[in-house]
């Protein structure tokens, strides 16, 4: 099973998978065969099919996992042991749309207050300022940032994307004190406690949780919720989709466009077509 579970990783990297995306498949497919006992040219169709009624029933599993097992088990029989026939009639669960959670300038500011180190608030300003995923913060390095022309260099993006995000003057001097202070030994600009491997995105969910809960702000609070809070201000500031997707790095238009659904500035500004009827109230009688 070992050399399978290489086999697969492998498999995933050379089809541009990102590192956390590997993890997330080989972990889904470890958990599918040892819940079995069995290995996995043992098992069949049947097998999957009961396994994912069982995540769906026992586990009580939300829509979205369950379609990320079904996807990662797809791939280790349709890739790495060249059996697609197990998972032909692999199906979805349908998703249901909810709408992301994103914090208003001020709760951003109520936020930044309560985080207790000028690194933290560098990592917040990065997700809230620039739009920047949590890999993507913790990938930086100092010469990715260009104060020259004000602008972030994203190298380490989802599917290998590169892209240019706006540099804000507070989030230059945000990173300059926040270099001053550190010490860098090396070109990572967030680097663990031992100063040798890359922040833990665990620590940052950790860091932004406990600073929203002192700020009056709930309890599950990411580093995705400044991303989104990014999207829905740079809309009702007047930036077009495309434009968004580019800063956004989104493959995809319909990624974007989720953004328009929470974006009350324009909602507000869009006349009814009760206003065309006039202001009288009609006339009517019995």
């Amino acid at each position: 099973m070992v050399r399978l579970r290489e086999r697969m990783r492998e498999d995933l990297e050379l089809r541009g998978m990102s590192a956390s995306t590997i993890e997330l498949y080989v972990r889904c497919a470890r958990r599918f065969v040892e819940h079995y006992g069995r290995p996995p040219a043992k098992l069949g169709a049947e097998e999957v099919r009961s396994y994912l009624l069982h995540l769906v029933h026992q586990r009580r599993a939300k829509a979205a996992t369950v379609n990320v097992y079904a996807a990662a088990i797809a791939f280790l029989y349709r890739v790495t042991l060249k059996r697609p026939d197990i998972v032909t009639d692999v199906a979805r669960l349908k998703t249901p749309m909810h709408l992301p959670r994103f914090l208003s300038g001020p709760e951003a500011e109520r936020l930044l207050a309560a985080l207790p180190t000028v690194r933290w608030q560098a990592v917040a300003m990065l997700a809230f300022g620039a739009g920047l995923r949590v890999s993507e913060i913790v990938g930086l390095e100092t010469g990715d940032i260009d104060a020259k022309r004000m602008v972030v260099h994203i190298r380490d993006a989802k599917r290998g994307r590169e892209r240019y995000v706006m540099l804000s003057a507070r989030l230059l001097r945000t990173l300059r004190a926040y270099w001053k202070a550190a010490k860098l030994p090396g070109p990572r600009l967030f680097a663990a406690r031992n100063r040798r491997t890359p922040l833990d995105r665990g620590a940052v969910h950790k860091a932004l949780s406990r600073a929203a809960r002192k700020a009056g702000l709930g309890t599950c609070l990411g580093p995705h919720a400044l991303r989104h809070s990014f999207a829905t201000c740079m809309l009702e500031r007047g930036t077009d989709l495309r434009t968004l997707q580019v800063l956004l790095g989104h493959a995809s238009m319909e990624s974007t466009a989720i953004y328009l659904h929470i974006t009350t500035a324009r909602v507000q500004s869009l006349p009814s077509p009760l206003d065309d009827f006039g202001t009288r109230p009609s006339d009517s009688r019995d």
